[in-house]
C-alpha cells in the first residue's frame, strides 16, 4: 500500500472536533429559539432570537466544515 493513500489522522481528529462543536450547537440553537419564541413578551426576546438564529446557522456551517475536513483527511492526496 502506498503512503499517499492513507488517512491523515491529525486532520481526521480536527474534523471530528468540528462535528462535536456542531453537535453542541445543534442542541443549543433550537433550545434557545424555543425559549425565545415562548417568551415573546419579555424584554430579551429580540436579542435571544438573534443569538438563537446565529447559533443555528453556525451549527450548519460547522457540520459542513467537519464533514469536508473528514473527507479531505481520507481522500486528499499528499504532495
Amino acid at each position: 500500500m502506498d503512503e499517499n493513500n492513507r488517512t491523515d489522522k491529525d486532520i481526521l481528529v480536527k474534523g471530528i472536533k468540528r462535528l462535536g462543536v456542531c453537535l453542541g450547537l445543534m442542541f443549543t440553537g433550537p433550545t434557545l429559539l424555543h425559549l425565545a419564541l415562548d417568551n415573546n413578551d419579555k424584554p430579551l426576546y429580540i436579542p435571544l432570537l438573534i443569538i438563537a438564529f446565529i447559533l443555528c446557522i453556525a451549527a450548519v456551517v460547522f457540520l459542513f466544515l467537519g464533514i469536508n475536513t473528514i473527507l479531505d483527511s481520507m481522500f486528499k492526496k499528499k504532495k
